[in-house]
This record gives structure tokens, C-alpha cells and sequence, in this order.
């Protein structure tokens, strides 16, 4: 079996790809690296004879001509993400997020022996529903979705993955679309919550005032262990074809003051809790009904929220916060 993944090089890419191989198959990683980092992980996994990474921009007229046409799965995971950049190029976000999806499309269309396409949507379709009426939690894919204004930067992220979804529905290609809820571990970008708070917590002096924001939201966290299980076993079950899935973790739903609070414990630092207001555009709850991918995958978390935080504390304090390395974005 073979694998296609866009964005190879990112979070999530390596950790499927990792989760591939392991499983038998060879992988293809395919990555223009403007998040995604060549680290010394990345490097090594590479020079497995099962793994090729291939640098290539999407964008790009004719891209994807000359990568394989012999894949069983592809796996779109690249786009522009990360809520900085969606605030500050809102328009970039809705072209480029488009035209690497057409892209993948067409190169699935060129596979011999293609079985599934896996899009990687986002939680953030579920926002706008979120803010204008009432959002059953845990929430359901069967959820109405419904749009943020258009006016305000972050929708762009949003309507890119709503529009990707149909265009993936009109593709005629057997499709699975997923819908990532909050991912974490080793080698995510510092910029998300719980990577971000370790790193505040770890350079901090014991007495010191720790600042957190939106403390009153709540959420589920998924290791990116059980995120990439769940995914895999979405491609290979013909039960998935077809069908929108979330990916995350049903339970436990913790206040960010709660994580914090856990992330100090595992840390070992003494520090002052200070409430901080709410992030804006931040959901107050985001926690998705795991029921139906439960039971398509026949897969359950089995990393604790304690457990992960720990793991992915361990993997930071090594590579990053004590040698100075990169991490991807």
C-alpha cells in the first residue's frame, strides 16, 4: 500500500506518516516547508527506504505532475493555518487553501488504483453555528453549519474548509472528510495552547504570576498518537467512505484554567494563576461526539490528557526548550 501526504512535513504529517509506515506502507510527503521544518526527526524518518519527501508547492501551475500516480490514499492536510496568519491574509487564506485542494484533486483523479481521499477540514466549521444559535456539545457532524460574517478575517479560514468539503463532495472520488478538533504533542507549533503554556511555565521562577486567557473555556484535547489512528483507520474502512468524521476526544472536556493548572503540576512550577479576558473569536466550548468515528474505526483514545501533557512536555524540554530546536509551526 502506498500514501500520498500533502503537507508531509507538518504536525500532523509526520505522525501519520509515522503511524503509515508502521503499518506496512510506503509514504510519500510532499511539503512546499513553509511550516512544515526539516528537523533532525524529519531528516531521519526520511532516509527510511519506505519514505520519500518531496518538496513541492501546490500552487504552482502543474503541480503535482510529476509525483506518483500509483497511491492507494491520498491525505490533503495542506493549507495555510494558524490563526495569526488568517487574521493577517485572509484573502491568501481562501485562494491558496482552495487551489492546493483543486491540486489534490486532480492528482487523485490521475491514481490507477486510488481507494480513498482523505480531506483535512477543521472544528472551525462548526463556529459560526456555534455563535448565531444553539450548538448541541458534544456536537454532532449532522450539525446545520452555518457562516461567520464574511467581513471579519477569520471566516476566511472557515469558508475555505465549508467550500473544500463540497468541492470533495462533487468530486466523484471516494472521499472521507474529517474534522481535526484539537491535536497536540511532540513537535506541534508553539503558537497552540498546550505547547505554549509549557514553554511559559518551564521559563518561568517559582512565585512568578502565570497569565491565562479564556480561562472559563472549555475544551477537549487529542494526542496526536490516537488523532493519526483514528485517521488511518477512517482511509482503510470502506464503512468511512463517504461519510464526515470527527477526530478529537469526547471526554475529558477541562477549563483552560484547569489545563493550565495540570500543565504546572507536570511541570513542577509553584506559580500565580492570573485570569486573563477571553481570546476574541474564541468558541466557549469546543468538544466534538466521537459516537459515529468511534464506531466506523472501531478505535478508542487511549492516551490520557495527563499522559500526553507529559509526553509532550518530555519531547520539548529534550528538543526544544533546553537545545534551542525548531518545532514545526
Amino acid at each position: 500500500m502506498k500514501a500520498l501526504i500533502t503537507g508531509g512535513a507538518g504536525f500532523v504529517g509526520v505522525h501519520l506518516a509515522r503511524g503509515l509506515v508502521s503499518n506496512g506502507y510506503e509514504v510519500v510527503l510532499v511539503d512546499n516547508f513553509s511550516r512544515g521544518v526539516r528537523d533532525h526527526e524529519l531528516a531521519e524518518f526520511a532516509e527510511n527506504p519506505a519514505v520519500r519527501l518531496v518538496k513541492a508547492d501546490l500552487t504552482a501551475p502543474a503541480a503535482g505532475s510529476d509525483l506518483p500516480d500509483d497511491c492507494d490514499h491520498i491525505y490533503h492536510f495542506a493549507a495555510i493555518i494558524g490563526v495569526q496568519h488568517v487574521l493577517d491574509r485572509p484573502f491568501d487564506v481562501l485562494a491558496e487553501n482552495t487551489k492546493m485542494l483543486l491540486a489534490a484533486i486532480d492528482l487523485a483523479r490521475r491514481q490507477k488504483n486510488l481507494s480513498r481521499f482523505i480531506f483535512a477540514s477543521t472544528s472551525e466549521v462548526y463556529a459560526g453555528t456555534l455563535r448565531h444559535y444553539s450548538l448541541p456539545t458534544p456536537t454532532p457532524e449532522t450539525t446545520p453549519l452555518t457562516v461567520s460574517p464574511l467581513e471579519e478575517n477569520r471566516t476566511s479560514y472557515m469558508l475555505s474548509k465549508i467550500y473544500g468539503e463540497a468541492l470533495c463532495r462533487q468530486s466523484q472520488l471516494p472521499i472521507t472528510l474529517i474534522r481535526p478538533h484539537n491535536f497536540y504533542g511532540p513537535r506541534m507549533g508553539l503558537s497552540h495552547v498546550i505547547p505554549q503554556l509549557l514553554e511559559r511555565a518551564w521559563r518561568a521562577k517559582d512565585g512568578d504570576d502565570f497569565e491565562v486567557y479564556s480561562v472559563d473555556h472549555r475544551r477537549t484535547f487529542a494526542y496526536i498518537d490516537d488523532a493519526v489512528q483514528f485517521i488511518r483507520l477512517a482511509a482503510e474502512s470502506k464503512a468511512c467512505e463517504g461519510e464526515v468524521l470527527n477526530i478529537g476526544n469526547q471526554a475529558p472536556e477541562v477549563r483552560i484554567d484547569e489545563l493550565a493548572e495540570k500543565v504546572l503540576a507536570i511541570v513542577g512550577r509553584d506559580l500565580h494563576l492570573i485570569p486573563r479576558p477571553a481570546t476574541p473569536g474564541s468558541p466557549l466550548r469546543r468538544c466534538p461526539d466521537m459516537g459515529k468515528t468511534m464506531s466506523l474505526t472501531g478505535y478508542t483514545p487511549e492516551v490520557s490528557l495527563e499522559d500526553g501533557i507529559e509526553r509532550t512536555f518530555s519531547w520539548y524540554l529534550k528538543n526544544v526548550f533546553e537545545d534551542g530546536g525548531v518545532s514545526a509551526q
